[in-house]
């Protein structure tokens, strides 16, 4: 009788456990109740049981929040640890992230960052995916641009992918096209500093480009991070190596030394910013500068499509004989977005 009592009792527990719920009040003191998913570029995601999708919550908009999960959370400081989270039962403007050892009182205007500990692969993940199409009668002209975003965060880690292709045809004119493969791993150091190493892949008929290989290894500073925007800056030495597409110019290989930013603006409503330039002075080649320019404005739309546009710009003062010093790429998208 005592074992089926007590087995009793291991169920009910069990159950209690598994039933515990996140829950944040918002403004309007509306209440929603079910599992928190993560929080990134200012929105919330929560997970109920009486909504087939999640729900997406700018984060202004939330006044409380209760989950005694372990999440990895990022503080407006560059602070970076494990904790629960749970409002003050006493002061509702605080927040207490128990850490286990000692717990830390903030602000939620300060917390940055949030992902759910024991996520699996697949909920770290987010990608972006958008085409565009351009039919033009004249010249019989036609284009296609797509791009590709994938993106992984760790706790210590991001892993990020970019890919952007162009291909235009017309009559009476060679055919146009690039291709672009950014892939950049960062490892997140104390105080808003990180490591950062990357991969850039470039052809670009336009400027002869069979295939520019450049390999960066450097560092950079978070400058300022919370949920309204991001700017960073990072500077290290990068080597490329050059086909080209002409036999007329051989290969060449080149160290430099590289530095640049990158700001993301993303709380702007359902619009967002993002723009970066590279600078890239070469150490073995006397006199020669490249250039990388790129801006992207992002429009949300409802289940997660969106549209964007955007330029990217690539200088180089010691081109390859016959090619531009420059080429440029301004495209208008639509796509969806996994996250």
């Amino acid at each position: 009788m005592k074992k089926i009592v007590f087995f009793f009792i291991l169920i009910a527990t069990f159950h209690s456990v598994s039933a515990q719920k996140d829950s944040i009040v918002l403004n309007n003191k509306n209440k929603l109740v079910g599992e928190i998913q993560s929080l990134d570029k200012s929105v919330l995601t929560i997970s109920t049981s009486y909504s087939d999708s999640d729900f997406k919550i700018k984060w202004h908009r939330v006044k409380e929040v209760y989950s005694n999960r372990l999440f990895i959370v990022s503080l407006s400081n560059g602070s970076r640890f494990n904790t629960t989270i749970n409002t003050d039962s006493i002061n509702k403007n605080i927040v207490l992230l128990d850490q286990g050892e000692f717990i830390l009182e903030s602000t939620l205007d300060k917390v940055i960052y949030l992902d759910a500990i024991g996520k699996n692969f697949l909920s770290r993940l987010t990608a972006e995916f958008d085409i565009g199409i351009t039919l033009t009668k004249a010249n019989n002209s036609k284009q296609l641009t797509g791009n590709a975003l994938i993106k992984y965060n760790a706790n210590k880690w991001s892993l990020n992918n970019a890919f952007s292709s162009v291909y235009n045809r017309q009559d009476g004119v060679e055919d146009i096209k690039r291709i672009e493969n950014n892939t950049t791993f960062q490892w997140y150091l104390k105080n808003e500093w990180f490591l950062s190493t990357s991969a850039v892949l470039l052809s670009n008929n336009e400027q002869l480009l069979q295939l520019r290989t450049t390999a960066k290894l450097g560092a950079g500073y978070y400058f300022r991070r919370n949920n309204s925007m991001a700017f960073a800056a990072g500077s290290g030495l990068a080597y490329s190596n050059e086909e080209f597409i002409e036999d007329a110019n051989p290969s060449r290989n080149s160290i430099e030394f590289y530095f640049g930013s990158e700001f993301n603006k993303y709380e702007i409503g359902d619009l967002s910013l993002l723009t970066s330039i590279f600078g890239y002075p070469s150490i073995t080649e006397k006199g020669r500068f490249r250039v990388d320019f790129k801006f992207d404005m992002k429009y949300d739309l409802p289940w997660d499509f969106y549209i964007k546009t955007g330029i990217t710009y690539n200088f180089d003062n010691q081109p390859a004989q016959g090619a531009t010093k420059d080429d440029y790429v301004l495209q208008t998208s639509f796509g969806w977005e996994l996250d």
